[in-house]
């Protein structure tokens, strides 16, 4: 856990600061975030889609209509609970309302989750290999007929495939996860809660991959959880055990902006390219956080 500091060098190019919409958080409230984070000149935005909270696609493109730069990304979606091509005709149609600012991201989800919606495959990893393939093709506007173990799909074309090519990011946490987002992926999700560690160690694991499948990984996503003002050490403390994270571990950012920034600074030293700030669950007050975040972490890391 780290206090207040004063931020170390960046040894790595300034990673794009973004905000967590947090499924803790309830859906009315992703508006004020939006605008807030927007207003506050963040990079991004990363909305989720943990079962049974919000929808992420239906957040994202409320989140899209709401503000006009920011960039927004949802991770991860869970290939097992929609079809490749109601999938692909989602991400199409929020990349041509929003060019530019849409990052969809797929993954083979929580298992104990698929098994309570009744989609529990047997092979999660097989099943994100022949949807990411499906649904590279058909964004690409490729009219696709495929068999496989589980994507099944008889001449399909999308009428309105997106006018610009859309990153395709995958994300994961094992290492036969991680291996195949680096392989297949235009980018890496990370789970939350991940110390610089952990971080560097699973970019390495997909990045073997991604140049072992000939290409470099150059996009890689990472969360941390924050807090600052009155009691920041303790709420810190507080929400890390929510996540599966021990507050002894060196997970997360508590203090000022100094203090976030070098946390967010070890991240990038470590391997992302782009770190979400995911605010705690009784954040006393989130839109001066955002702000906070938006005013001053973000130009020091540009410093």
């Amino acid at each position: 856990m780290m206090g207040a500091m004063t931020a170390a060098p960046l040894t790595s190019p300034a990673p794009r600061l973004g905000v967590a919409f947090v499924p803790t958080y309830p859906p009315e409230s992703l508006r004020t975030l939006a605008t807030a984070a927007e207003d506050a000149g963040l990079d991004d935005l990363w909305v989720w889609e943990d079962c049974f909270k919000q929808s992420g696609l239906a957040s994202a493109a409320a989140a899209l209509a709401w503000t006009d730069r920011v960039r927004v990304g949802l991770g991860l979606m869970p290939a097992p609970l929609r079809s490749t091509a109601i999938t692909a005709m989602e991400i199409a149609t929020l990349a041509r309302m929003f060019p530019g600012r849409f990052v969809p991201a797929v993954g083979h989800g929580v298992q104990e989750w698929m098994a309570q919606s009744g989609v529990k495959v047997g092979s999660p990893l097989t099943l994100l290999r022949e949807t990411t393939d499906a649904l590279r093709r058909l964004l690409a506007g490729k009219e696709v007929t495929t068999s496989g173990r589980y994507v099944h799909l008889d001449a399909v074309r999308l009428d309105w495939p997106p006018a610009d090519d859309v990153p395709l990011w995958l994300g994961g946490v094992g290492p036969r996860s991680l291996e195949l987002a680096g392989e297949l992926g235009d980018g890496l999700i990370l789970a939350n809660a991940l110390t610089p560690d952990d971080v560097r160690a699973a970019v390495g694991t997909a990045q073997e991959a991604a140049r072992a499948a000939g290409h470099e990984l150059t996009d890689v996503h990472a969360t941390l959880i924050a807090t600052t003002g009155p009691g920041a050490e303790d709420r810190l403390a507080r929400e890390l055990p929510q996540w599966g994270a021990a507050p002894d571990r060196g997970i997360g950012a508590a203090g000022d902006a100094a203090a976030i920034a070098a946390g967010v600074r070890a991240l990038a030293d470590a391997g992302a390219t782009a770190v979400a700030i995911q605010p705690t669950a009784d954040d006393p007050d989130l839109v001066g956080f955002v702000e906070l975040l938006g005013r001053e972490v973000r130009p020091l890391l540009h410093a």
